[in-house]
């Protein structure tokens, strides 16, 4: 399977991966951490949600990256600064330090397609979008799971193993549980130069 990871840039791309199906339903469109505001997240209903996701996709930096297989978009992950995220002033997520990292909150594969690695594939795609734009680091908050099942509604954050499998280390304890599992705060440092880089198209 040839997948290529390539920056989120097209709007119906994203919305075939984390929209609804209905336009007028009312979905995350994975915009609970993107948006700095509660009150905007909880004031964007039904398809104000798409549309604020359109005006992010058509931003520089895009809100994240898109996995495709041939011409198909069949995953997602969110990218972006902390900065631009709720992670900024998520109290029961701590900051290690003072570094302006990128966070990676979100990755969800289309069904049809789980199992196949898309979540390996996705993660370094998202880590190689962050370094590409001059990211210091990355950060993940997975849940610490120890290869227990997760509900596949909470799966988006990750798994620890995924991210060690990536390169990522434990950066620190959270108090933030999700499906039953403790989150933890997951650090890939990007300032030692790596070869054999995959690059994202933009």
């Amino acid at each position: 399977m040839a997948i290529d990871v390539r920056a989120a840039s097209v709007f119906d791309d994203v919305a075939a991966v984390v929209g609804p199906k209905r336009p007028d339903a009312s979905v995350c469109w994975c915009l609970s951490y993107r948006l700095t505001s509660s009150a905007e997240n909880r004031a964007l209903v039904g398809p104000a949600r798409g549309e604020r996701v359109r005006e992010l996709v058509a931003e520089d930096p895009a809100p994240g990256v898109i996995a495709y297989d041939g011409d198909e978009p069949v995953g997602w992950a969110a990218v972006h600064p902390r900065s631009d995220t709720s992670f900024a002033t998520n109290r029961r997520i701590p900051h290690v330090d003072d570094l302006d990292v990128w966070s990676v909150w979100c990755i969800r594969v289309r069904p049809g397609h789980r199992g196949e690695g898309l979540s390996h594939r996705l993660l370094a795609g998202a880590v190689e979008f962050a370094r590409e734009h001059g990211a210091p680091a990355v950060e993940g908050y997975p849940v610490d799971n120890h290869g227990a099942k997760v509900d596949l509604t909470m799966a988006y954050v990750g798994t620890r193993a995924l991210f060690e499998r990536a390169g990522f280390t434990k950066a620190a304890d959270t108090t933030s549980v999700l499906n039953g599992f403790p989150r933890v705060v997951m650090r890939l440092d990007l300032r030692k130069p790596r070869s054999g880089r995959m690059l994202v198209r933009s």
